[in-house]
């Protein structure tokens, strides 16, 4: 793992500046922020800026980059909210918020999407009561199967980063990266073929969104995914140098390809993932960056109790080539994918 733990000097550097910012802005959402950022990450402390860096440019076969030591008061950021909708401004985790975007945007550009959370750039996941028994970030009881963030969507992000606030559980997210797979070069071959049906996931459906109003652009986008449903698109599930694949998958959503060379690649690769399937167990405070195009991650079941104490997780998505979404975005500077 390409793991990182911050001195107490740091610590204090970080403060310090997340002290200034939290003076300028009321939400890590506000777009001079947004537009600010990677500008104001280089003022985080040089080793942390090092180790980001790393990971974006050498591509680490691990797959995965934690952030450690930052702390978390409990008191101070409130109970773990029953829906994310719950948000006041200035949020009680803004500083939290803040500094989760300026390590993201050492990575690349922060992005929302108008179909999930109402088009925040931060997400929050804290379980919620309706979702208890669904396949979504904001379930519980079931395991949320191992899958690329996104998958299937052709904008999806480079990376998926999650900051954990609250843990008392104990919870597990579960991983796993593309080293050393043992597939053959036909099933290699196959699985590059475009031929695996796939559906969005439930958090970008329309009835998980909360907001009742909607403007052209956002109905339209939410009719996108529902046509996404209907009709399923045929991916890849690798594609680039196939000795160093990138990933693409969401088992959970896709159906079995029509060949059956391609079914059985398909099912040799799954097999091999759910061997290799580690676990990662996030403290509050620190930060977690996934390649999403060099691993798979999850999570597993709990028992929510709803009383403020459950697990509490920040997510984010970062793409390294925000230009390849502008037919998808309203300006060059928007974050928002459409």
């Amino acid at each position: 793992m390409h793991k990182i733990g911050l001195a107490d000097s740091e610590v204090e550097q970080i403060q310090a500046l997340l002290d200034g910012l939290a003076d300028g802005f009321d939400s890590a959402e506000d777009d001079d922020f947004l537009r600010q950022a990677a500008i104001l990450a280089h003022e985080l402390p040089r080793r942390l800026r090092i180790h980001l860096t790393d990971f974006r440019l050498l591509e680490p076969t691990a797959a995965i980059c934690q952030i450690s030591g930052y702390p978390v008061d409990a008191a101070k950021i409130g109970p773990t909210p029953l829906h994310w909708k719950h948000r006041t401004r200035p949020s009680p985790t803004l500083r939290e918020e803040m500094l989760f975007v300026l390590c993201a945007s050492l990575l690349g550009e922060p992005i929302g999407w108008s179909t999930q959370q109402d088009g925040r750039i931060v997400h929050d996941l804290c379980p919620i009561p309706e979702h208890e028994k669904e396949q979504i970030g904001t379930g519980s009881e079931q395991d949320i199967w191992w899958h690329t963030e996104d998958a299937f969507h052709p904008l999806r992000g480079d990376y998926i980063g999650m900051m954990c606030l609250r843990n008392s559980d104990r919870v597990p997210t579960t991983f796993a990266n593309l080293e050393n797979l043992g597939l053959t070069a036909e099933e290699l071959r196959h699985l590059a073929r475009p031929v695996f049906p796939i559906r969005p996931d439930h958090s970008h459906r329309l009835v998980n969104k909360v907001n009742g109003e909607g403007d052209a652009a956002l109905l339209a986008a939410y009719q996108e995914i529902e046509q996404m449903s209907a009709e399923p698109l045929r991916i890849a599930v690798l594609e680039g140098d196939l000795k160093a694949p990138y990933i693409r998958l969401d088992p959970y959503f896709m159906e079995p390809a029509e060949d059956p060379e391609a079914r059985r690649a398909f099912e040799r690769l799954t097999e091999v993932l759910d061997a290799r399937l580690g676990e990662v167990l996030l403290e509050p405070g620190d930060i977690c960056f996934f390649d999403n195009f060099q691993s798979v991650h999850g999570r597993r079941s709990f028992k929510a109790r709803y009383d403020g104490t459950d697990r509490w997780m920040k997510r984010i998505n970062v793409t390294r080539d925000l230009r390849r979404s502008r037919a998808a975005r309203r300006s060059p500077e928007s974050r928002v994918i459409y």
